[in-house]
């Protein structure tokens, strides 16, 4: 059960904490705050990709802000939350010990269940992500100012006092526009279109949490056709906006990007493709395999060496006495010839 001290735990979640809050705030200056300035694109006049009929407000859209908003933060949490219980539960029921993470304990009284702790760090993740897609989306709307398919219709611009007399004159400025002027700040925030990002957003999160997590037997057809499911569900999503324009082609493209992106960044490099955390035996092992000298690691011989040796003293057998192995025309005395001898057998050995 590893030890860590209480401090450091408390530091890294006061850390943790600020780093959402600050998340959180620039998520809400974006979105409900006019502390960043839209960028005033214009239009040419009489321009056809902007003069699609007004769709109505967005709560009037086949898949309202509401219902988007609320899948988006509650099937994640549910899934999450039902599948790590039963991870859990198998794990115990399995004796599965070797790949159930550790319970921590901090300080003198703390325990930090397995299951609470990576059921709280992979919601905690998907939350960042959720107001990381949404600063990204608003941060390109409000840098671009691009202008929704219906533009035309909500800025109602009066052609004859702007001297529209052919289709290339081009006009700039807000001062064009005589409608609602909040309907017309809407308008030009199209590009990347939030509800794709956010959409595909959640359902890649979910996709690969469901893909690396669950591994029962039995679900090889169940897991593709739920993954497959969702992210249809996210495309939907996408084909409503053009359909019903509110947004182009090129917006719905953006913020799938920007979700996918972001969904697999946080998945693959911040959570490990929801891995447990590798026991400390196995690093120790490591790290003493990895320290240890190399005249103290095993030598292992191969059969070449093997072979090699075997055949040197096979030979070495038939040299019974000094006699056979001296030349008629040796130089030496007789007495120093069984150190010769024994020089052969040694210089053999280590073939």
């Amino acid at each position: 059960m590893p030890l860590l001290p209480a401090a450091l735990i408390s530091s890294m979640l006061y850390f943790q904490m600020v780093i959402m809050a600050g998340t959180v705030m620039l998520a809400y200056y974006f979105e409900y705050t006019d502390t960043f300035t839209v960028n005033v694109q214009g239009f040419f006049c009489h321009d056809s990709a902007y003069r699609k009929p007004y769709p109505g407000p967005e709560d009037s859209s086949a898949v309202p802000p509401v219902l988007l908003y609320s899948l988006a933060a509650g099937v994640p949490v549910l899934v999450i939350i039902v599948g790590e219980t039963a991870v859990f539960c198998l794990q115990l029921a399995t004796r599965d010990f070797e790949n159930q993470e550790k319970t921590i304990l901090t300080g003198d009284c703390c325990y930090i269940n397995p299951l609470v702790r990576r059921t709280v760090r992979f919601l905690g993740i998907y939350a960042f992500g959720l107001f990381a897609t949404d600063i990204f989306v608003n941060a390109g709307q409000v840098v671009t100012g691009n202008l929704a398919p219906h533009f035309l219709a909500l800025c109602k611009p009066n052609y004859t006092a702007l001297g529209c007399q052919q289709y290339t004159q081009f006009i700039s400025g807000e001062e064009a526009c005589t409608g609602n002027p909040d309907l017309i700040m809407r308008a030009r925030k199209t590009f990347p279109s939030k509800e794709a990002a956010l959409s595909v957003y959640a359902a890649m999160y979910l996709t690969m949490y469901i893909t690396n997590t669950i591994k029962a037997k039995g679900t090889r057809l169940a897991k593709p056709v739920l993954c497959l499911g969702l992210m249809c569900l996210a495309f939907l999503t996408g084909l409503n906006r053009v359909a019903e324009y509110r947004n182009h082609w090129s917006d719905v493209i953006a913020g799938f990007l920007v979700g996918i992106s972001i969904a697999v960044f946080l998945v693959v490099c911040v959570v490990n493709n929801f891995k447990g955390r590798q026991p400390e035996n196995g690093h120790l092992h490591r790290d003493n395999v990895a320290r240890m000298p190399m005249t103290n690691i095993p030598r292992v011989e191969s059969p070449l060496e093997k072979s090699t040796r075997a055949r040197s003293w096979a030979s070495i057998r038939f040299l019974t006495t000094p006699q056979e192995i001296q030349p008629q025309t040796s130089p030496w005395p007789q007495e120093q010839m069984p150190s010769l001898c024994l020089h052969v057998e040694i210089d053999a050995a280590t073939v």
